[in-house]
């Protein structure tokens, strides 16, 4: 437990990273939001999709704490199994913080009207419908998911280089494309569209911790091949 807190110090000391990029991200995507919100001359509820600005982000963290910072540990003998767990709890308390701040967000909307514009940017009805703990698993699983997403990535392309990356990376856009076909060909359009509705943003957010799971166990067998 120690030498894992050891390496989310050690992933925590340019705090810029984790912690105050992704705040000035979300805060210029709130003060924009806000102002086009306010040149909508409509009284009904204005809902967008700034918020997930600083998410995305976290796509290039999870790619940055592979390529950066693990040469870096590895010069100060930590072991590969350490650095991935502590890199590992690093992303869930940056994702957790993130959707405190949704959380946080979506209270003051409530308590001035949209900003006095009746613009939403954190409390969209849809990902709110549970309540704000299913809120919270909603943006948490969102952020902690980009997180692997890019962590796996750079994970596959230090162990094997580009050139395996980009096969995956083709392989499962076949994949997804042959997935639509199926769906497409058997019109079960509807079906689906209803078994998403009936999941809701909760039961999405759960399954994408499943995938999360998948994502994490692919990347620490993986991460036995890396080179610094």
């Amino acid at each position: 437990m120690r030498r894992t807190l050891n390496v989310i110090r050690l992933q925590l000391i340019n705090r810029q990273t984790f912690i105050w990029v992704p705040l000035i991200i979300l805060g210029s995507a709130v003060v924009i939001s806000v102002l086009i919100y306010a040149m909508i001359p409509i009284d009904t509820p204005k809902y967008g999709g700034g918020g997930q600005a600083p998410l995305w982000y976290f796509f290039a963290i999870g790619m940055g704490a592979m390529t950066y910072t693990f040469p870096f540990s590895q010069a100060m003998s930590v072991t590969r199994r350490d650095f991935f767990l502590g890199t590992l709890a690093t992303a869930v308390l940056g994702s957790a913080l993130l959707g405190l701040v949704f959380l946080l967000g979506g209270a003051i909307e409530l308590a001035t009207n949209g900003y006095g514009v009746n613009g939403y940017v954190f409390h969209l009805p849809w990902l709110w419908e549970a309540g704000p703990a299913g809120a919270f698993i909603v943006f948490f699983t969102l952020a902690l998911f980009l997180f692997m997403l890019g962590f796996t990535g750079a994970t596959i392309y230090k162990s094997w280089g580009p050139l395996v990356l980009t096969i995956v990376g083709v392989g499962l856009a076949l994949v997804l494309l042959a997935l639509v076909f199926l769906v497409t060909r058997l019109e079960l359009w509807l079906q689906v569209g209803r078994a998403i509705g009936d999941l809701g943003a909760l039961g999405l957010a759960l399954w994408g911790l499943v995938i999360v799971a998948v994502l994490a166990t692919l990347s620490f067998f993986a991460f036995r091949r890396v080179t610094p």
